[in-house]
């Protein structure tokens, strides 16, 4: 198992648009909502935009190219409900966001 320190707690603002961290060979969108953080995989399934680029609203980030939306908790897409993103298990150890694969 590898173990990859992705960010500060203070690096993400709450409600807005995501960080964009590179681990375990790919690209994750981290986001805060209402003090939690969840992480997603960063290409939009649509066409591959950054989704830490995007719009959060509430738990929805929306995608900037096209408007594809997401719930960041689940990775759900709110356009075509068979396609999910990835997401990612954070652990928050004192300021430090680390991702466990």
């Amino acid at each position: 198992m590898a173990k990859f320190k992705l960010a500060q707690r203070d690096e993400i603002p709450d409600g807005q648009r995501g960080l964009v961290v590179e681990a375990a060979g790919r690209q994750i969108a981290i986001f805060k909502v209402r003090d939690q953080f969840y992480a997603v995989d960063n290409r939009c399934l649509h066409e591959g935009a950054s989704l830490g680029d995007g719009f959060l609203e509430g738990e929805c980030i929306t995608c900037p190219w096209h408007g594809w939306q997401y719930d960041v908790v689940s990775g759900a897409s709110r356009n075509h409900p068979t396609l999910r993103l990835r997401t990612f298990q954070l652990r928050i150890e004192g300021e430090d966001i680390w991702l466990d694969t």
